[in-house]
């Protein structure tokens, strides 16, 4: 029972929400005027004006004038923020306007970005070394170096350049270069950060990882020489090799990496990629023996290809099982500490091998431009190769390394006239089919198989043999339809 002066079903004080009647200024007044008349009568019954009088809903509303509904909080709050989003979305749209393509195929247009630019720096970097080899640099203007002894004649009045080493240290210095980029790119890309933050972050998350300076500096110094040793070897491989056959080569370091990751990191086997990496050996065995087996020294050339593709797998499965996960400021540091190790404590090398006559540098007419435009082109293909990812999916980074071959070949047959046949094609397509192997994803057997239901579907409706869909399934009692699986559920 309510009590008196209770409106039953609208005051309810069991529940707590908000009122959905308010009460008008005319109200106010009315409830004002019965105070005043209960007052003057303190004794007497109450009036139909008086709050005591035992009201009903039919008689409150049919007595009050017109009274208005208020919204509820939940829906004041709905249309705030629906306003709040529609502003922020406004604002949005017209600081960065709406692209009209996907994430997925943004990514993949990057991802043909990143691999021109991989293909024609890779390419720069291997045909200005190979040139390097093949010029003749004599000075301009003869002079006469009769004022030098015969001990001084003998190393500067050479005109060939023979200096593998020297242009693997020269090439690996510019390495110092990759942490500042990263920092001006950074800067850029976040307004807010300064460069110390950015800095103290990559060398906090080293010391997370319980490097200590000894340590890190140590295990850097241990990776630039396994570096330089890998350049060493590409570099004197051109000498002996064409560049074709060097990139080629080069390339087969993806199925040394599976099988180093398969041992090493304990990654998951793939029996096609064990196919994959018997096809490389066999076309490296193929390019070894292209000219012969005697009286030549191709064979030297191609083991020494071979071995800085072995030494750059190395150095990558290395990375990963020592420095672990890594991120892109983490990597870009110590690519540029490397240099920084590169150029203080293996200078002394280049030194003595050029004293001692192992290694001939063209005094008088040294080829600056090629070592810079060859410098400057790896920087842009290591740094490419490292951080591509970030922008597209790996495998666009990856097969830029077998993508050169043909851009390279083609080079080589405008500039110097190659012909490839025999054995030397042959061991280059080997290379290119392993590769490829090597390239396809784990549960590459799941696609081959929709592939072949998708074909057999579509061949059964060319067939015309779609007039037996209407055959009834005896295991669910369906009707056959696209419409429906074997087991009777709606696709």
């Amino acid at each position: 029972m309510a009590r008196d002066g209770d409106v039953p079903t609208i005051f309810n004080p069991k529940r707590v929400r908000a009122p959905s009647v308010i009460i008008t200024s005319e109200e106010v007044v009315e409830a004002d005027r019965s105070i005043d008349v209960e007052r003057e009568r303190p004794n007497g019954p109450p009036t139909p004006l008086s709050p005591r009088a035992p009201l009903t809903p039919q008689t409150s509303v049919s007595s009050a004038p017109p009274l208005t509904t208020q919204p509820s909080l939940q829906q004041t709050f709905s249309e705030s923020a629906a306003s709040s989003q529609d502003e922020e979305r406004q604002v949005r749209d017209k600081g960065c306007p709406r692209s009209c393509c996907s994430k997925i195929a943004k990514k993949i247009y990057y991802g043909v970005c990143v691999t021109f630019v991989l293909v024609a720096s890779w390419v720069t970097v291997t045909h200005c070394i190979k040139y390097l080899y093949l010029q003749d640099y004599s000075p301009i203007h003869s002079a006469d170096f009769s004022m030098f002894n015969n001990y001084t004649s003998r190393f500067r009045t050479h005109h060939l350049y023979n200096a593998p080493f020297f242009t693997a240290w020269f090439c690996t210095n510019w390495l110092i270069l990759f942490y500042p980029i990263y920092l001006i790119v950074m800067l850029i890309h976040n307004k807010c950060k300064s460069a110390n933050s950015i800095a103290c972050n990559a060398f906090n998350d080293f010391k997370e990882k319980g490097f200590t300076f000894a340590r890190f500096l140590s295990r850097c110094s241990l990776f630039c020489l396994l570096w330089v040793v890998t350049i060493y070897m590409y570099t004197y491989s051109l000498k002996i090799l064409l560049s074709t056959d060097v990139v080629a080569l080069f390339a087969t370091n993806v199925s040394c990496i599976y099988l180093l990751s398969w041992v090493i990191l304990h990654e998951q086997f793939v029996g096609v990629r064990i196919v994959a990496a018997i096809l490389c050996d066999t076309g490296i065995a193929l390019l070894a023996y292209m000219d012969g087996i005697t009286g030549n020294s191709t064979l030297g050339g191609v083991v020494l290809a071979a071995c800085a593709a072995a030494g750059f797998a190395i150095f990558k499965v290395l990375f990963r099982k020592v420095m672990g996960e890594v991120n892109t400021g983490q990597r870009a540091l110590f690519f540029s500490i490397l240099g920084i190790v590169n150029a203080t404590l293996l200078w002394p090398v280049c030194l003595a091998l050029y004293l001692t006559g192992t290694e001939l540098l063209p005094a008088h007419r040294m080829p600056w431009m090629h070592l810079l435009i060859a410098s400057v082109a790896l920087l842009v293909f290591h740094m490419g190769f490292q951080f591509g990812n970030l922008v597209t999916y790996n495998i666009f980074v990856s097969i830029a390394l077998i993508t050169a071959v043909p851009v390279s070949a083609a080079l080589d047959v405008v500039l110097y006239g190659v012909c490839f046949e025999g054995m030397k094609l042959s061991g280059i397509i080997l290379i290119t089919v392993g590769f490829s192997l090597v390239m396809l994803p784990d549960n590459w057997p799941d696609y081959i198989m929709r592939l072949l239901r998708w074909s057999r579907r579509r061949q059964r409706g060319n067939d015309g043999s779609g007039r037996n869909r209407d055959t009834v399934d005896y295991r669910t009692g369906y009707i056959r339809s696209h419409l429906r699986s074997p087991s009777g559920r709606v696709r």
